[in-house]
């Protein structure tokens, strides 16, 4: 498997995202050694807050809700997926797979030694980090999830079918305009630089490409059977979890029910919707870090 690594240049001088670089070196099954990015802030023995980002944005998403989490005196852990960000990406599409992220994340997760974690999860950090749930529910206290779903091959939203065959068939995928469209406010040219910042060229984007083909949404695609499994521990779940949707997300829309009808621990709880497009963490991320805040003092 060859490996892309985005040169460290790309990521400087980036407007409210001071945090150093932080990796952790997991090896794939094909023996190809890949290093992982996360931010890691706060004090190491703090309530950690999982902060899980998905397509095709890393953890920069996540810079205005960081500091407020810090402030209450949490440790926030923002990773950034295989092919996003600051980590590595290989370079064919061949080389991404559901199950794959889901090890590769697994890896990463087993190598930071954390329990009583509350992941907040948004679009693919989701798909993965519901998978983690379920295969470590040891690990986490408390979960919360947004415009986000677990899919096991009944169909898709109209939606996410403009998405997937927008993302197929434009031949420069444009990874900060994208973001732009995703969210109610505008982002700044700076800002859609930022997201730019980890795909120096096309020959970085396979990951980037290959994520909506990946999203299990007939019987035929793969992982239709692991999130069905996954889906069996999320319905024992009885530990405290929440939905935040957005109230602006036609990929994601009417996606919390599901959530609310089958996990144990999302009964009696706040479930809220808040305003935003799918990019919900650009449009409101102090009521983002507030919610987070509150359900865990509300949850200890």
């Amino acid at each position: 498997m060859d490996v892309l690594r985005t040169p460290d240049d790309r990521f400087a001088g980036l407007a409210d995202f001071p945090y150093p670089p932080n990796y952790t070196d997991i090896v794939d099954a094909d023996g190809t050694p890949l290093r992982i990015h996360a931010v890691d802030a706060g004090p190491t023995r703090a309530q950690p807050v999982l902060l899980m980002h998905g397509e095709p944005s890393w953890s920069y998403l996540y810079r205005h809700i960081i500091p407020a989490l810090l402030a209450n005196g949490y440790r926030v852990i923002a990773p950034d997926l295989v092919g996003f960000g600051r980590s590595d990406k290989p370079a064919a599409q061949a080389d991404y797979s559901y199950e794959r992220h889901v090890t590769w994340m697994s890896d990463w997760l087993t190598a930071q030694h954390i329990s009583g974690i509350t992941l907040f999860c948004q679009d693919w950090g989701g798909l993965i980090g519901l998978r983690l749930v379920a295969a470590f529910a040891d690990r986490f206290k408390r979960v919360i999830v947004a415009n986000t779903g677990l899919p096991t091959g009944t169909g898709s939203t109209p939606g996410f079918d403009q998405w997937l065959a927008f993302s197929q068939g434009v031949p420069i995928f444009p990874v900060g305009g994208i973001l732009d469209t995703g969210t109610k406010r505008a982002l700044s040219t700076a800002e859609k630089a930022a997201y730019d910042a980890p795909f120096p060229d096309e020959s970085y984007k396979a990951g980037a490409r290959r994520f909506p083909t990946l999203v299990p949404i007939t019987p035929q695609h793969a992982s239709v059977e692991e999130n069905m499994a996954a889906w069996k521990v999320l319905e024992t779940f009885n530990k405290p979890f929440l939905t935040a949707f957005s109230d602006g997300d036609p990929v994601t829309k009417g996606g919390e029910k599901i959530f609310r009808e089958r996990v144990p621990g999302a009964r009696g709880q706040p479930h809220v919707t808040l305003q935003g497009g799918h990019f919900l963490q650009e449009d409101c991320p102090s009521e983002i870090a507030e919610l987070i805040d509150r359900f865990i003092r509300n949850n200890p």
